[in-house]
C-alpha cells in the first residue's frame, strides 16, 4: 500500500529535561502522518467530522528504537495496513530526515463512530478511496 511521507521539526515543548522527545508525543507525530496520508488520498478529516463521522483511536502501539531530540527534522512514513467496513489501521516509521535508521515505529487502529460515539460504517465514498489506496 502507498506510503505517505511528511516532515516535522521537534519543538522544545515536546521534549523532556534531557532534550529527548517525551514518549507520548510520538502518538501526536503518528496523528500528523495519518492526517496527511488521508488528505493525500482525498479524505479531509474536517470534512468527515462535518458529515458526522469520528475516527477514534482504539488501539496504539509505539516502539522506541533510538532517541529523537529537540530541533531534529523528522520524516514520518505512514501506510495504510487495512481498511474494513468500520475500522482502519495504519503503520508508522519515524526517521531523522535524510537517514535510514528507524528511531520509532508503531501502529494505530481507528474505529468509525457517529457523533454520539456509537460505532458505524465508514461512508461508501471513504471506503472506495481507501480501497483504491
Amino acid at each position: 500500500m502507498a506510503v505517505h511521507e511528511s516532515t516535522l521539526r521537534v519543538r522544545y515543548g515536546e521534549t523532556d529535561q534531557g532534550g529527548v522527545v517525551y514518549h507520548a508525543n510520538y502518538l501526536t507525530y503518528f496523528e500528523q502522518g495519518r492526517t496527511e496520508w488521508l488528505r493525500d488520498h482525498g479524505i479531509v478529516y474536517r470534512d468527515l467530522e462535518a458529515g458526522g463521522i469520528r475516527l477514534a483511536v482504539v488501539r496504539s502501539d509505539v516502539r522506541h528504537h533510538g532517541p529523537v531530540c529537540y530541533d531534529q527534522l523528522l520524516l514520518v512514513a505512514t501506510r495504510l495496513v487495512s481498511a474494513g467496513p468500520a475500522r482502519i489501521a495504519f503503520a508508522y516509521e519515524i526517521r531523522a530526515d535524510g537517514h535510514e535508521e528507524v528511531l520509532c515505529s508503531g501502529s494505530t487502529e481507528l474505529a468509525c463512530l457517529d457523533t454520539n460515539g456509537r460505532p458505524r460504517r465508514l461512508p461508501e465514498s471513504v471506503g472506495t478511496l481507501l480501497a483504491d489506496a
